[in-house]
């Protein structure tokens, strides 16, 4: 994938044993550092928390995170995946929909 679409995603720690929005992230847009023009550090996801406890030890904030980390792959459990998965479930995207409405609204 060489391009973000604005949603949500699993960071690879999610635990599906865990709260649905345990390691889950919505993605707000792209961002370019303005003294970093055409280097590909420059390049930045922004994106939110929508788990409880991450959002409130913090407060309500937004990260950023260079593209290419983004995308990259890791290695979990001797296999490589991606560091960030979309999710695209539609009874999953409801739920953390509900949450992000506590969350930021």
């Amino acid at each position: 994938m060489n391009t973000i679409e604005p949603g949500l995603y699993y960071h690879y720690k999610h635990d599906p044993l865990k709260d649905i929005s345990n390691y889950a992230y919505e993605v707000l847009n792209i961002a370019y550092h303005t003294e970093m023009h055409g280097k590909e550090e420059g390049i930045l996801v922004v994106y939110r928390p929508l788990y409880e406890s991450f959002t409130y030890k913090a407060g309500k904030h937004w990260d950023v995170r260079p593209f290419f980390m983004f995308m990259e792959n890791v290695i979990k459990d001797g296999k490589k995946i991606p560091r960030f998965s979309k999710i695209t479930d539609p009874s999953i995207i409801s739920e953390l929909e509900a949450i992000k409405r506590k969350l930021y609204d």
